[in-house]
């Protein structure tokens, strides 16, 4: 005989079902849910160790450009203007020819100045002559000793007057000469004042035109006299070393100039108006680039500096003051921030004059990691500034769960 089945025994099976669920949930709890991290290390950054050194001490000042040589060109003799015998803005050479002024007059003076040399030197000849035979009458007392001395002293005057007729035609043939303007130096010339027909005079004012040699040329540089000093002063103490470098050239379009120059002196004045003395530097300009009157920055190297320090730019940090910092590790990893003195940029250093000591370690690579008062991990530099010395790679076998047991092992 069969009997239906019971609802009893079926909520007894319910209730066993749950209680063999709950073990399992729990350990899939365990194997299945977040993963347990295991505890990470302190961040690992870069670090260079500085030491002292030397490093030339560059300026950037500002400068403008002048003519290595100038000369106006202004006539010596006076007359009408005939012809002009150049292109304007042309290069010339010492001696050309640039204006023709009308030479009618002058020749005519040196024609009158050779007749009255061949005139003075006619009587010159007459009176020597009058003077040797009253010489030799003196001798038999055929004449007056006085009458003697005054033919011999006629003679000497005919003599010095062929000596000044002769510096008056040389003196004419030098104003005919003249009359040709030509090139006082070489160069590029500039507009011409004038033109054919114009009246020009030997003591105008006005010049014809202007002549510059550009090639070299002079490159007139800003400095203020406290600089000066302070460089000087250095020095003298032995901090620093007079340099002689070659000078750079920004021109005012932000490029360089591809030749370098040679600082030639300062001035040993300073400008009472401004508070800065003028030093000069030459530079060759084959090309011509650059012109007088040109605005340029120029890079200046006057002294090496000793016992300071390079650091790469990407380590050192300004605030809004300007005030430089560096992030430095020490012997038990903590870092620390400490404020540095910096004079410019070198290569891509900073010159740090102050702050640092010889065998500090400077944070450079993984500079968002290192927090002042943090435990980093240091380690040498490798790369470029700025970029990731190390890799940091995650832990072995973090994020990887584990089953705790098969849901059935409990059956």
């Amino acid at each position: 005989m069969t009997f239906p089945s019971s609802p009893l025994p079926r909520r007894r099976r319910s209730g066993s079902a749950a209680l063999f669920a709950l073990p399992l949930l729990l350990a899939l709890a365990g194997c299945g849910g977040a993963p347990q991290q295991k505890p990470q290390g302190p961040p690992t950054v870069g670090v260079v160790t500085v030491q002292p050194t030397e490093a030339a001490m560059t300026t950037e000042l500002p400068g403008r450009t002048d003519a290595f040589l100038i000369s106006e060109v202004r006539p010596q003799v006076s007359g009408i203007i005939r012809k002009r015998l150049f292109t304007e803005g042309s290069l010339v050479h010492q001696g050309q020819p640039l204006y023709q002024i009308d030479p009618s007059l002058y020749r005519a003076a040196v024609g009158q100045a050779k007749g009255q040399l061949a005139g003075a030197q006619a009587n010159a000849v007459s009176a020597r002559l009058k003077a040797q035979r009253y010489t030799e009458l003196e001798k038999i007392n055929a004449v007056a000793k006085q009458d003697a001395a005054d033919a011999r002293a006629a003679a000497g005057q005919a003599n010095a007057a062929v000596e000044q007729n002769r510096a008056a035609l040389q003196s004419a043939e030098i104003n005919l000469r003249y009359t040709t303007v030509r090139a006082p130096i070489s160069g590029r010339i500039g507009r011409s004042s004038v033109t054919p027909g114009a009246l020009v005079t030997a003591d105008q004012a006005n010049a014809l035109a202007t002549i510059s040699a550009l090639d070299p040329i002079y490159v007139d540089i800003q400095q203020s006299a406290s600089q000066l000093l302070q460089l000087r002063q250095s020095i003298a103490k032995g901090g620093a070393l007079p340099n002689e470098a070659a000078v750079r050239l920004k021109l005012d379009d932000g490029t360089d100039y591809p030749y370098a120059g040679k600082l030639e002196f300062a001035e040993v004045n300073v400008d009472p108006s401004t508070g800065a003395v003028t030093l000069r530097a030459r530079f060759p300009n084959p090309q011509g680039l650059l012109l007088p009157g040109l605005y340029v920055r120029a890079v200046v190297s006057q002294s090496v500096r000793k016992g300071v320090f390079l650091v790469p730019a990407l380590a050192v940090k300004h605030d809004p003051k300007g005030n430089a910092s560096v992030l430095v590790v020490d012997g038990n990893g903590k870092v620390s921030e400490r404020p540095v003195e910096t004079q410019g940029l070198q290569d891509g250093n900073w010159v740090v004059t102050g702050g640092l000591h010889a065998g500090d370690r400077v944070v450079v690579n993984g500079i968002d990691k290192a927090r002042p008062g943090a435990t980093v991990h240091a380690v040498a530099a490798t790369g470029k500034p700025g970029e990731s010395a190390v890799i940091d790679q995650p832990p072995s076998g973090a994020g990887k769960g584990k089953a705790g047991g098969a849901p059935g092992a409990a059956r």
